[in-house]
């Protein structure tokens, strides 16, 4: 087995159950697992003859990061000028006619391009919800876009049966019928999901959300998911304008929708959940149904801010997500993280005094903060291994999956505060690109440069596909 030394590095954030962080300390590697971590004096004296070795002296060394929701064919759509000041209902509808041109290409091409700028920012994992088909896309395409490049992959296979004739958000024109959605979907599991430790593919099972898909659907899908044991995943309580669709159309909150039909469990995430009130945070608890939480698509579309501190004090899995490359614009996870940190300190302080955590003094907070950076590492990388079912990634440990991000702390980002906390500077600092990416124990990003496709021919393409699109309409 091919064999990788991390050798030296300034700083290793584990984020193990003991939440060790290493300085002065290797990792070696075998095949796809950690076989050592530790100080580097007690490295085996077999780890220095590694067929590859990363002088890691100046580096940060963390868990991969885990993206937990994604629309990738979105990186053709993102600055879209007709949409750039539109709330979630508006943004959908004047890009539903975009979409409706997309082509398997297009898929394909704007898959890899979503899933470079996450390797080249620290994340391993990622899980990408497709829930539009025209033209004969399908979500083998994105799979295949992700074998080649080289990432970790959930493929949640998405779907939207309910147009605007029938009380739904999008066109007709872009729903599918609910029987070929269901055969599709066992088609896409049967042939793809691994649930073996250390899988590169998982396939899940995605209906798009309450506002364009049926009830029957929603129970149809449940069913088929847990009969394969695959994992459920949708849209949740995004803003004002989701719970006003659930009031009105069904008559509950967006949490008792989805307990109704069977989608509350361990084995379900839901993404956004800004709205998510006491009894949902209740439930999410109670039954471990995960969240991917997307502050720069909530902040973006001026949905709202979740409630993420009172859902990890629950108990609720949360995991980050950097949502669609049109409603963020961006598909950096430090980034994410970062914003994810921000923004819990920014819902803290429109709290009233008596609703916060800590203690205050003329209204002005004495107490903890509302969320850490190593809060916000924890969430973007074992909180969403936790999310998406994975045991095998999420944190650094013998045994573990390779999974690696290491940054650079020489770089200008860093002066001056790596010095004290590489680690919060990492979350606090400019959000910086990766020197290095490491997927199951193959080198994917090395020096700050792709190393599994050429990247220059790729953007091109996408540009040109991108403007193919936009023009199509």
């Amino acid at each position: 087995m091919r064999t990788l030394l991390i050798h030296n590095a300034h700083t290793i954030a584990t984020m193990d159950d003991a939440s060790r962080e290493l300085r002065n300390a290797s990792i070696f590697v075998r095949g796809n697992r950690i076989e050592f971590i530790g100080e580097t004096k007690d490295l085996p004296a077999q780890a220095l003859a590694a067929d590859e070795t990363i002088d890691a002296r100046q580096h940060l060394v963390t868990a991969g990061l885990v993206n937990t929701h994604h629309h990738m064919y979105q990186s053709l759509t993102r600055a879209i000028p007709a949409v750039q000041n539109a709330e979630l209902f508006g943004w959908l509808r004047g890009l539903y006619p975009l979409w409706a041109g997309l082509n398997p290409e297009m898929v394909q091409v704007s898959t890899q391009v979503a899933m470079a700028e996450l390797l080249m920012s620290g994340c391993t994992t990622s899980s990408d919800h497709l829930y539009i088909y025209p033209n004969g896309v399908r979500l083998d395409d994105t799979i295949a876009a992700a074998e080649e490049i080289g990432m970790r992959f959930v493929a949640s296979r998405g779907s939207m049966s309910v147009g605007q004739s029938q009380g739904g958000l999008p066109p007709d024109s872009v729903v599918e019928d609910e029987s070929a959605i269901l055969k599709d979907t066992q088609r896409l599991i049967e042939r793809y999901h691994d649930a073996k430790f250390g899988s590169m593919l998982n396939v899940a099972v995605a209906p798009c959300s309450p506002f364009s898909v049926s009830r029957d659907l929603m129970r149809e899908s449940a069913l088929l998911a847990r009969q394969f044991g695959v994992r459920m995943h949708t849209h949740l309580a995004e803003n004002d304008h989701d719970l006003a669709y659930s009031q009105e159309k069904f008559n509950c909150t967006p949490t008792q929708y989805a307990q109704d039909l069977g989608w509350l469990g361990h084995d379900v995430w839901h993404a956004h959940c800004v709205k998510l009130d006491a009894e949902g945070i209740r439930l999410f608890a109670a039954t471990r149904t995960g969240v991917a939480h997307c502050p720069c698509s909530n902040m973006r579309l001026a949905s709202g801010i979740a409630p993420i501190r009172k859902m990890l004090d629950a108990g609720v899995p949360v995991g980050l997500g950097v949502d669609g490359s049109a409603s963020n614009d961006a598909a950096h996870m430090v980034n994410e993280a970062r914003q994810a940190l921000l923004l819990a300190r920014v819902g803290r302080a429109m709290q009233p005094p008596e609703e916060r955590n800590g203690r205050t003094f003329f209204g002005c907070d004495l107490g903890p903060a509302e969320m850490t950076a190593r809060d916000a590492l924890r969430i973007a990388t074992r909180g969403g291994a936790s999310v998406l079912g994975r045991s095998d990634i999420g944190h650094l440990a013998v045994g573990m999956c390779a999974d690696l991000a290491l940054f650079d702390l020489s770089t200008l980002g860093f002066a001056g505060g790596a010095v004290h906390d590489p680690i919060g500077s990492l979350l606090l600092c400019a959000s910086p690109m990766a020197a290095y990416t490491v997927v199951n124990g193959q080198v994917v990003v090395r020096e700050g440069q792709l190393a599994t496709l050429e990247l220059g021919p790729l953007i091109e393409r996408h540009n040109t596909l991108a403007l193919q699109l936009a023009q199509a309409n």
